[in-house]
């Protein structure tokens, strides 16, 4: 338990707005929720959130330790009350998340501090009692690939130190196939085959450019694709990456005459469909070692796939995935 007494700079603030700047890390939702179940009083009696405060009043805070932290990327996880997660599949070692296209996977510059991917799984497994940080030394709970924010699809996170070692050297050692939907503009032709060239990045303008041939900085970049069906001017396309490059289909395919429906960035927004991310979703994994995968080995030929892709509903509704 700790006490706070309010000062004169403090006085005549709303309870729950004070806990909300001297817990930053505790969230409105469990400020709400300790105040009624008591867990904060006022003056050694029970408060109202609404409390006004008086100088030299008392504040009895049981609360975790925790939350009394600095802020900082490390304990971000501890802003989310309530883990809002759309699993695929979950074990001892990892846990395959579905992630819904606008949500940043890390904090970028803290701007999505407490609001990110790995915050919400984070806070789930410290909720479910399987990950406590003060037990640790150095591991948390990490994601194993990332997708960009405004392309949904599955994401490996791993709940233990030999987990995040194997699948890491696994991702590396391209020991495991990744399948992805997109509906591009048009129909590619041929209809099957493979998209390759050289990517380019320009870190400041975060963007990739293609190239037929190579040079200083791009790196090779190929895709496999099938054209599953196509109508109204649109392609609803299977891609596999071979390799795994920064907006490696999003910009193969504006390269090669077939933007991505609703890409801004590498094609034009067609005022005709109302799309606010770009057709992309990573729906299918694949595992396929070829070496010894140690505590993981159990998951070698399983394949994991997303329950459902939004746009495929949307645009063609009559396709069976």
């Amino acid at each position: 338990m700790k006490e706070l007494t309010i000062g004169k700079n403090d006085a005549g603030q709303r309870l729950d707005r004070f806990i909300g700047k001297a817990v930053p890390l505790l969230p409105a939702s469990l400020t709400q929720k300790y105040i009624r179940c008591k867990r904060i009083k006022h003056n050694g009696r029970r408060a109202q959130r609404d409390t006004r405060l008086c100088e030299g009043d008392t504040l009895q805070l049981y609360i975790g330790d925790e939350f009394f932290e600095t802020p900082k990327p490390e304990n971000a996880y501890l802003r989310v009350s309530t883990p809002k997660l759309s699993i695929v599949y979950e074990d001892e070692h990892l846990l395959l998340v579905d992630k819904r296209p606008g949500l940043a996977v890390h904090p970028h510059d803290g701007a999505e501090y407490g609001r990110t991917l790995i915050d919400h799984i984070q806070a789930y497994l410290y909720a479910k009692g399987e990950w406590n940080p003060r037990q640790e030394h150095a591991f948390a709970p990490a994601l194993c690939n990332r997708i960009d924010r405004n392309t949904g699809g599955i994401v490996i996170a791993a709940k233990t130190a030999d987990a995040l070692r194997v699948m890491n050297q696994k991702i590396k050692d391209r020991e495991m196939d990744k399948f992805y939907l997109a509906i591009v503009h048009g129909t590619p032709k041929p209809k099957n085959g493979k998209l390759e060239g050289y990517l380019f990045k320009d870190a400041v303008k975060n963007r990739v450019y293609v190239t037929e041939k190579p040079q200083p900085g791009a790196k090779t970049s190929v895709t496999n694709y099938r054209t599953l069906q196509s109508k109204n001017g649109l392609s609803l396309v299977e891609c596999e990456l071979i390799t795994g490059r920064t907006h490696q289909i999003r910009a193969q395919f504006a390269h090669a005459g077939h933007p991505l429906l609703g890409d801004g960035k590498y094609g034009k927004l067609d005022k005709r469909f109302d799309r606010s991310y770009q057709a992309l979703y990573s729906y299918r994994l694949q595992f396929r070692f070829t070496t010894d995968a140690g505590p993981l080995e159990y998951l070698n030929g399983k394949s994991f796939k997303a329950a459902q892709v939004d746009f495929v509903q949307e645009y063609f509704p009559d396709y069976q995935y």
